[in-house]
């Protein structure tokens, strides 16, 4: 049974769902997005510093207690056409406190100004950045994302392995868009229950970011990779979200590559379900912080 807060959630996302159902812009999606973010507050231990890397705008979040040689590489949603620093701000906070690390946020360039592959190679920057300018140890770094971030950060752990770049200690991906051919059955069969996703408005920016390339790129839909040499993998995912198989191709993908990889899969809850601030929110926080922990014991 689900709590009251988050049935709250649920029935917020549908009436907003149903509001867009009228074409908003780009540039309004985006506005929406951050006015989001702006609502949460920054704890005032937090702290944001904004820099840019190679000309990709960033923010360390830290906290005093954050450990100085341990970074969360932080790849935000948003169908890779909107988000940003901001309007991520939920998840960022939360891995800030479930890594004991610190935070680097990143706001790679988003389709439709920028497709595919502006955004990863505005990831695989940060991460060339963070070893080889910061000489933050490979080992000491996980790079997490969520939605289409998640999608990124499949994309940019293939991308580093095939150009032999040392990869991070491990990946995590919260209700990953994997699959951009948005041929999965879920993608169809759980529209009726995803109040925040809906097919028509995900084909069309898959159509956005890949432009002309053919949607099974690889690093484009990751769930159509090589995961072999990849290394381990947290998938969170809830049952109610047309991405569901995303992350259950994703999970079989990996185990076939022989990679250590966790799917948690949640019943009846929805699309990145860990960014809101309900009782199960808490407890698929507190897993992944778990998972943390043992990566970087």
């Amino acid at each position: 049974m689900l709590s009251k807060e988050m049935e709250k959630v649920i029935k917020l996302l549908k009436s907003l769902q149903s509001e867009n159902s009228t074409v908003l812009s780009i540039e309004q999606l985006r506005e929406n997005a951050d006015q989001a973010g702006e609502m949460i507050k920054i704890p005032d231990d937090v702290k944001y510093e904004y820099i840019e890397v190679s000309d990709v705008p960033a923010a360390w979040v830290t906290t005093p207690q954050s450990s100085t040689n341990r970074v969360v590489l932080y790849l935000h949603g948003g169908a890779y056409i909107l988000g940003s620093i901001t309007s991520s701000r939920a998840l960022t906070l939360a891995f800030l406190r479930m890594s004991n690390a610190r935070v680097l946020a990143v706001d790679y360039r988003l389709a439709p100004e920028h497709p595919f592959p502006a955004g990863l190679e505005d990831s695989i920057s940060v991460y060339k950045w963070l070893i080889e300018s910061e000489k933050i140890k490979p080992e000491n770094i996980i790079i997490a994302g969520a939605s289409a971030g998640g999608g990124l950060t499949m994309a940019t752990l293939i991308k580093l392995r095939e150009e032999g770049v040392p990869l991070p200690s491990a990946g995590i991906v919260i209700s990953p868009w994997a699959d951009l051919t948005c041929s999965s059955e879920s993608f169809t069969q759980k529209a009726e229950q995803d109040p925040w996703l809906t097919p028509e408005g995900l084909k069309n920016c898959a159509l956005l970011y890949g432009r002309n390339n053919d949607q099974r790129n690889p690093y484009i839909s990751t769930v159509f990779a090589d995961f072999k040499g990849l290394p381990p993998l947290y998938i969170q995912v809830g049952t109610s979200e047309i991405l569901l198989d995303d992350s259950i191709h994703l999970a079989e993908q990996a185990k076939a590559a022989g990679i250590d990889v966790k799917l948690d899969i949640w019943e009846n809850l929805i699309h990145v379900f860990a960014a809101f601030e309900t009782p199960e929110s808490q407890q698929a926080r507190n897993r992944i912080e778990k998972f943390v922990k043992e990566i970087f014991r």
